[in-house]
């Protein structure tokens, strides 16, 4: 639908192109017949005036051919890549709406593919059909019809060689085309090893991989050259059998046509004609042929592209679905939202899963106080931190913030309340600055250096002579593993809002630099509500409530006193990193 859509926006260069291809397909039908009059009209009686007349003619339509065919290559080409820029524009947008549900659904090495390699497919798709397909028939009609008009039994020749052309390109095609849909299936997996060893390159290495990796990577590129060097093999063949029938042809053709002359029953300009028509005939029917081997790869990347474009969201913006959102969120001054978080009764499992990942489970995290979250690996932390900023939606129950379901609340409004750190924090190529500000407008230089403050960025990039616009190389190469998650604290920091979500985001920090973003962060968002997902202790001690999880189910709340005399599994946590001194 959408691919139907993007082809209409461009009809009216379509149809131009369409007309300009028509133009060259019929001037190239009238130019054999103006030979044939110079060869039976002006050389063979001598009439060098007819001659040059007539010459002067097919330079002008040859001119008017060949404008013709430029403007057609050069509109062709503007709708070619105007098509493929809309369709990744829009496999962008859609991809960017997805929810982690759907982005579970399509591998990351799979999406780049049909954003570039797909979309090249269907762009030259584009300019073949624009092309050959209306300057196919229209040579073909046309060439029979001027051909057997100029000698009919002459032409007749085309009835053998076009079914012996036409079940070789059958046959080859036949072979060809289901080979195109395993091909790109391989160059997705060609770029999921590639992308896994630039990626994970550290653990390669540690782990002394790098032969396994070459290997892994040779064995998927081996595969994808051995499909293309088949599809070639075979395509290549296609050429040299069209060419022994086409010249098989055209020695038939000049046998009876010379035949013929000799009986006087034609004349050498006829026979010229025939000829040329012939062969356009034929090149016709092999364009035929080209397209219907091509465009099946071309199909095959619609269709792929088609499945990215097709999917609707599951977690999708009250706005776009044309929901009522008359709150506190819909007026401009954001200062009387309170950050209150409260779930009800939410369980949420996994698409396709037999078991939620969390059951049951109702808390409040109030503003001004620490809502700490611990438990096993496992146990549904992370995931119940990505239900607030709705990364996916509660299978039943529900999330608010202020009394609000969040499913009712715009996605701009609800994230720009929340700040949210992730566990492995995601650094991008750019300044450190800039990586704080992340393209907030309203966040201001005095808010970025604020919270470069709170998260002690300042105290290492204050050693580099530019500081905060220090350039960080691609994913935070440049960084160690604390330094990135400092910049991360600072982002969620930066904005300043309502509701702060720390997953397990203090692990990467040395207990001293711990202490002391956890100090004054905890005292710059007294107004605020955090919550804390934890897997030390040592941080979460002071929270003014925490919550236990087990299976994804809350088996305690309370505080640290509280939870250490009655909670057997939070004492168990506690004791494997504490002693029983220190937790007390």
């Amino acid at each position: 639908m959408i691919l139907k859509m993007t082809f209409k926006k461009y009809w009216f260069l379509i149809t131009i192109t369409i007309a300009l291809v028509a133009v060259q397909s019929i001037i190239s039908l009238y130019l054999p017949d103006l030979m044939s009059n110079i060869v039976d009209k002006g050389i063979t009686r001598g009439d060098v005036d007819y001659i040059w007349s007539v010459g002067w003619r097919m330079l002008l339509v040859s001119l008017v051919s060949v404008l013709a065919a430029v403007v057609a290559s050069y509109t062709s080409s503007i709708v070619s890549m105007g098509i493929g820029r809309d369709l990744r524009n829009s496999v962008f947008e859609k991809v960017s709406s997805f929810s982690l549900e759907e982005m579970n659904k399509f591998s990351t090495s799979s999406l780049i593919t049909r954003t570039t390699n797909d979309v090249v497919q269907i762009q030259q798709a584009t300019v073949m059909i624009l092309r050959m397909v209306v300057m196919a028939p229209i040579m073909a009609v046309g060439g029979i019809i001027m051909a057997v008009n100029k000698d009919a039994k002459l032409t007749s020749i085309l009835a053998i060689s076009l079914p012996v052309m036409l079940g070789g390109l059958g046959i080859i095609a036949g072979i060809v085309a289901p080979l195109f849909k395993s091909m790109q299936k391989k160059i997705d997996r060609l770029n999921l090893v590639v992308r896994e060893r630039v990626t994970g390159i550290r653990v390669i290495r540690a782990f002394n991989k790098e032969g396994h990796e070459k290997k892994r990577f040779s064995q998927a590129n081996w595969d994808l050259t051995k499909t293309a060097l088949w599809v070639n093999r075979m395509a290549s063949l296609l050429f040299p059998y069209l060419m022994i029938v086409m010249n098989f042809t055209t020695l038939s053709i000049i046998w009876f046509g010379a035949k013929q002359i000799d009986a006087g029953n034609l004349q050498v300009g006829q026979m010229m004609a025939v000829m040329q028509y012939v062969m356009q005939i034929m090149f016709s029917f092999i364009m035929i042929s080209v397209i219907f081997i091509f465009l099946p790869r071309a199909s095959v990347s619609a269709k792929r592209i088609s499945e990215v474009l097709s999917v609707e969201p599951k977690v999708v913006d009250p706005r776009a679905s044309g929901k009522q959102t008359l709150t506190w969120f819909e007026s401009s001054d954001k200062s009387d939202i309170k950050g209150i978080v409260e779930f009800d009764n939410v369980t949420f499992a996994y698409p396709g899963a037999k078991e939620p990942v969390l059951s049951e489970i109702s808390f409040k995290a109030e503003p001004g106080k620490i809502t700490a979250i611990i438990g096993s690996t496992g146990s549904g932390k992370t995931t119940l931190l990505n239900l607030i900023p709705r990364f996916y939606d509660v299978t039943s129950g529900s999330v608010k913030i202020d009394g609000i379901d969040v499913r009712e609340i715009p996605f701009d409004v609800l994230r720009k309340v929340i700040g949210y750190a992730t566990q492995k924090p995601i650094i991008f190529t750019g300044t450190i600055k800039e990586n704080i500000k992340f393209g907030r407008d309203w966040v201001t230089d005095d808010m970025i250096l604020r919270a470069a403050d709170i998260a002690q960025v300042l105290e290492f990039a204050s050693k580099y002579p530019e500081g905060l616009d220090y350039q960080i190389e691609q994913a935070g190469l440049n960084l160690s593993g604390g330094q990135k998650q400092r910049i991360s604290l600072a982002r969620a920091i930066a904005g300043a809002p309502k509701i702060y979500l720390f997953d397990d985001t203090f692990s990467a920090l040395d207990f001293k630099t711990d202490a002391k973003i956890r100090l004054r962060l905890f005292k710059e968002s007294k107004d605020a509500t955090v919550i804390v997902v934890a897997q030390r202790v040592a941080t979460i001690l002071n929270a003014d409530q925490i919550i236990v999880l087990k299976d994804g189910k809350i088996v305690g709340i309370g505080t640290h006193s509280e939870l250490i005399k009655t909670n057997e599994v939070y004492r168990d946590i506690v004791y494997s990193q504490l002693s029983k001194e220190e937790a007390i």
